[in-house]
């Protein structure tokens, strides 16, 4: 009968949250009905819940969660000094009059930005409202444009430094340590949001490479869909001057954030801070920053930060009324009687993940699913490192993934009248392969994601 609960538990939040009730409460709310139930029946220890004030004590202890907040108004900060338009600006000038130029300039703003400010939201709506109308103009095939603007947007999720790793980073910390535990290690290694940060590098630029890749051949076998930029009221010669002052300063913040995390120099939150004061010095320098902007940051910080806690409390309840019902032990025997053993566990969580994509959030697949699978998978012998980065990548596709996907959202809201939905989902699908056959890299040579964490930290 637990069993049969925990199934049933599972699945009603699933179609809660598919209604659109908020998360943090169709997390808890579904948690203490089912919660309620159990007492009823006989089927709950209410020692589960007994647990909860420790769990939530431990989260606002949690000196990394602190990274949160700040990267958050590092992010917004930098959007509201409008770092975007310059770089867009004189990426356009550098490349606007080659074939596919415009869409190399919108993929290496977006790997600039993803490096400054981590904000899928903010990105692919700044690109939207500024480069789409650009490309519309120079004749660009809207699919394409859309696609490799969302794409593009998304890459704030894997390339550090990102919030998806600070959070996913002490998800993965917590389930390595349980899993060590459960196997008899009672002095157990820890992994650092540090390791996830040089984890991501590779395969983060890997992908920003891939991208330029797909253009660049786009553009050539398909020359009449992406032409050299022919707006004549767009200078033509690039301002090398403006380039290189449009460039610097996310260049110094990414080195001085990323820098002192892998180095050893700071710790996340550390690092989040100093990247935090350089956004305001950087906004104060542009001659951004006021009164009303930095209140309108603050709010914005306050409402994103207070979301994720809200989710964080909600799956941390939902997780122990989960394991209350033996939910984790379904799991685990499931898991491990798979033919095939961790390679099979590893592409069935891959596989669910891809699909929950479709329709959940990464925060809530992080802090529900993650929590339930990781030390499964990790008791399993499973590199730590390497399952970050591929929930990373996965988590990144959910993004682009039809008919929910977020950055598909983001750019529908600015986009104008005149380009369709179906246009959008058409010129995202070309970079979801990119995405999966990454995975698949990946997957088939996890040194890309543990040779440079070990090549730092461990030489």
């Amino acid at each position: 009968m637990e069993e049969y609960l925990a199934f049933w538990m599972f699945l009603t939040v699933f179609f809660v949250l598919l209604s659109g009730f908020p998360v943090a409460f169709a997390l808890s709310g579904t948690a203490l009905g089912f919660a309620t139930v159990g007492i009823q029946l006989d089927l709950f220890d209410t020692a589960f819940l007994h647990a909860l004030p420790n769990r939530l004590f431990g989260i606002l202890n949690n000196e990394t969660l602190i990274a949160v907040p700040l990267f958050v108004f590092m992010g917004v900060m930098l959007e509201r000094a409008q770092l975007a338009e310059d770089l867009l600006e004189s990426m356009a000038d550098l490349f606007g009059s080659t074939r596919g130029g415009l869409g190399i300039a919108v993929t290496l703003v977006g790997m600039l930005m993803a490096a400054s400010t981590g904000i899928v939201g903010a990105t692919v709506v700044t690109m939207g409202l500024l480069s789409l109308p650009t490309m519309l103009r120079n004749q660009y095939d809207p699919a394409i444009s859309c696609g490799t603007i969302c794409a593009s947007g998304t890459l704030g999720q894997i390339i550090p430094p990102s919030i998806v790793l600070v959070l996913l980073g002490d998800v993965i910390s917590t389930a390595y340590q349980q899993a060590q535990l459960d196997m008899g290690i009672f002095a157990p290694e820890t992994v650092s949001v540090g390791d996830l940060f040089a984890g991501a590098l590779i395969p983060g630029l890997g992908l920003v490479f891939f991208y330029l890749l797909y253009i660049i051949l786009t553009a050539h076998f398909k020359p009449e869909s992406m032409p050299s930029r022919i707006d004549k009221h767009a200078p033509r010669e690039t301002n090398y001057q403006q380039l290189f002052a449009g460039l610097l300063p996310p260049l110094l913040l990414m080195f001085a954030v990323l820098g002192s995390i892998i180095s050893g120099i700071a710790t996340p939150t550390e690092a989040a801070s100093v990247g935090a004061s350089g956004a305001l010095l950087l906004s104060f320098l542009r001659k951004k920053l006021s009164l009303p902007t930095l209140r309108s940051v603050m709010q914005s910080t306050i409402k994103i930060t207070s979301m994720v806690f809200m989710i964080l409390i909600g799956a941390a309840l939902f997780s122990l009324v989960f394991r209350g019902f033996n939910g984790d032990e379904i799991i685990i025997e499931l898991l491990s009687d798979l033919p095939g053993g961790k390679i099979s566990a590893i592409f069935l969580v891959m596989l669910v993940m891809f699909a929950l994509g479709f329709v959940l959030d990464f925060i809530e697949i992080t802090f529900v699913i993650v929590p339930i699978i990781g030390p499964i998978l990790l008791s399993m012998g499973i590199d730590p490192i390497w399952l970050g980065i591929m929930i990373a990548i996965n988590l990144q596709t959910s993004f682009l993934t039809p008919p929910f996907g977020f950055a598909l959202f983001y750019l529908r809201g600015v986009a104008p009248a005149e380009i369709t939905t179906m246009q959008i989902y058409r010129g995202v699908m070309p970079f979801i392969l990119i995405q999966l056959s990454m995975l698949a890299l990946l997957a088939y040579w996890p040194s890309l994601a543990t040779w440079l964490p070990e090549f730092i930290y461990k030489n």
